[in-house]
C-alpha cells in the first residue's frame, strides 16, 4: 500500500478527470434517453426523436479526435499538468452551460443547435482528459505497478457512472414525470460543477510527470507530434484505436442503449431500470481492480486478449437477457457486461500509452483511444436501435461481437511496453 500513499494526490487527480468526463457523458447520455428528444427535436415519430438525441450524443464522439490532436499537441510540448487543467475546464464549462439552454419550444431551431454546439464543446475537452489522466497515473508509477496505477483514470469511469445514475435515481422518485422534463434534467448539468471544481483543485497542486520532464531534458520537444506519431507510429496508432473499440461499445450499450430501449420499447420502469444499473456499474469497478492487479501479475496484453473474447461471449447474451423480462436476468445480464468492459477497459490505462514513446505519448495515446471511440461508442446507440427495429432486441448483440473481434485484431498488431 506504500506506492498509494505516497501517490495518493497524483492518483486523486487522475481519477477525478475521468470521474467527471464519464459524469458529463453519462448524464447526456441519461438525458438523450428520456428527454432530449421532445425537448429538442420535435417530430412526428417518437423514434426519430430518440434516433436525433442519440445523433447528438454521437456529436461528442467526432469532437473528441479533434480534442485529442490538440491537447495532445500541447501535451506533449509544454506538459500534462497544465494540458490537464485546460481540458479540464472546457469540459466543464459546456457541460454547466447545457443546464441553462432554453428548449426547443422557448426558441425553435436555435435550441438543438445551441445544444449541439455544447456537446461538440463537451467532446472537445474530453479528447484531451483521458490520455493526459492516464500518462499522470502511468508515468508517475514505480516499477511493478504500472497496471495497478493506470486503472486509477479507469475508476473515474464507475465514479462518474454512479454519481450520474445516482442522481438521476432520486430525481425520478422526487420528481413527476412532468417536472423532470420540465425542469429536474438541468440540475445534474448544475452539479456538474461541483466535481470540475475538485478537480481543478487537485490537479492545480501537482507536479509534471518525472518521464515528460527527463524526455525534455534530453533532448527539445517535437515540433508537430502527430506528424510524428503517423509518420513513426502509424502501426501502434492502428492497433490502439481498434483496440478500445470493444470498451466503448459495451459501455454504451448496456448504459445508454439499455436504459433508453428498455425503458421505452420493452416498459421496464424507469426507476428500477436505473437501480439495476447502479448495481450492475459495481461489476464494472470490480472488473477494472481485477485487471489492473492482473496486468502487473501478467500483461496487459494479456488481460485485453481475455476481455476482447469475454466481449465476443457477452454478444450472444446481452440482447436476450435485456430482452427476458425478470429483472434477475437482466441485472445479471448487464452486470457480466459491465465486468468484461473492467476487462478491456482497466488494462487501456498502461497498455495504450505503452505504446508510444514520451515524446509523443500524450498524442499517440488520446487520439488512439477517441478514434477508437467513434467506432465503438458514437454508433453503439444508433446501431444498436437499428438492429433492435429490425431483428429484436437479441439482435443488438450483433454489434458486440463485432466490436470485440475489432479489439482482437488491434492486439494482435503490436505488443505494448510502457518506458
Amino acid at each position: 500500500m506504500a506506492p498509494y500513499r505516497a501517490h495518493r494526490r497524483i492518483l486523486v487527480a487522475s481519477l477525478v478527470g475521468t470521474a467527471v468526463e464519464f459524469y458529463d457523458f453519462y448524464i447526456y447520455g441519461t438525458a438523450a434517453a428520456l428527454v432530449f428528444g421532445p425537448l429538442f427535436f420535435p417530430s412526428e415519430s417518437e423514434s426519430a426523436q430518440l434516433m436525433l438525441s442519440f445523433m447528438s450524443f454521437g456529436l461528442a464522439f467526432f469532437a473528441r479526435p479533434v480534442g485529442a490532436v490538440v491537447f495532445g499537441h500541447f501535451g506533449d510540448r509544454i506538459g500534462r499538468k497544465s494540458t490537464l487543467v485546460a481540458s479540464l475546464m472546457l469540459m466543464g464549462a459546456s457541460t454547466l452551460l447545457i443546464a441553462f439552454l432554453p428548449t426547443y419550444a422557448m426558441a425553435g431551431w436555435i435550441a438543438p443547435l445551441l445544444l449541439c454546439t455544447l456537446r461538440f464543446g463537451q467532446g472537445f475537452g474530453l479528447g484531451g482528459e483521458w490520455g493526459g489522466a492516464a500518462l499522470l497515473a502511468v508515468e508517475n508509477a514505480p516499477p511493478g505497478w504500472r497496471g495497478r496505477f493506470g486503472m486509477a483514470p479507469q475508476l473515474g469511469a464507475p465514479v462518474g457512472f454512479i454519481a450520474a445514475n445516482g442522481l438521476f435515481l432520486l430525481l425520478g422518485l422526487w420528481l413527476s414525470d412532468a417536472e423532470f422534463a420540465a425542469w429536474g434534467w438541468r440540475i445534474p448539468f448544475l452539479v456538474s460543477a461541483v466535481l470540475v471544481g475538485l478537480g481543478l483543485w487537485v490537479r492545480l497542486k501537482i507536479h509534471e510527470t518525472p518521464a515528460f520532464a527527463e524526455a525534455m531534458e534530453r533532448e527539445p520537444p517535437v515540433g508537430v507530434p502527430l506528424g510524428a506519431v503517423l509518420r513513426d507510429h502509424a502501426r501502434a496508432l492502428l492497433a490502439g484505436t481498434f483496440a478500445v473499440v470493444a470498451c466503448f461499445a459495451i459501455f454504451y450499450l448496456a448504459t445508454s442503449f439499455a436504459l433508453a430501449h428498455g425503458t421505452t420499447a420493452l416498459g421496464y420502469p424507469k426507476e428500477e431500470f436505473l437501480l439495476i444499473q447502479l448495481g450492475a456499474i459495481l461489476f464494472m469497478a470490480a472488473g477494472i481492480v481485477f485487471a489492473g492487479y492482473w496486468s502487473d501479475a501478467a500483461s496487459a496484453q494479456r488481460v485485453l486478449s481475455w476481455g476482447c473474447a469475454a466481449t465476443v461471449a457477452i454478444g450472444f447474451l446481452f440482447g436476450p437477457s435485456l430482452a427476458s423480462e425478470s429483472w434477475v436476468v437482466v441485472g445479471l445480464g448487464l452486470s457480466a457486461s459491465l465486468f468484461v468492459m473492467g476487462l478491456v477497459y482497466g488494462p487501456l490505462g498502461v497498455w495504450l500509452p505503452g505504446l508510444f514513446p514520451v515524446r509523443v505519448r500524450y498524442t499517440g495515446a488520446s487520439v488512439a483511444f477517441n478514434v477508437g471511440g467513434i467506432l465503438g461508442g458514437a454508433g453503439a446507440p444508433i446501431a444498436a436501435q437499428w438492429l433492435s427495429d429490425r431483428g429484436g432486441t437479441s439482435f443488438v448483440g450483433l454489434y458486440l461481437g463485432v466490436a470485440g473481434l475489432l479489439s482482437l485484431l488491434g492486439l494482435l498488431l503490436v505488443r505494448a511496453r510502457v518506458d
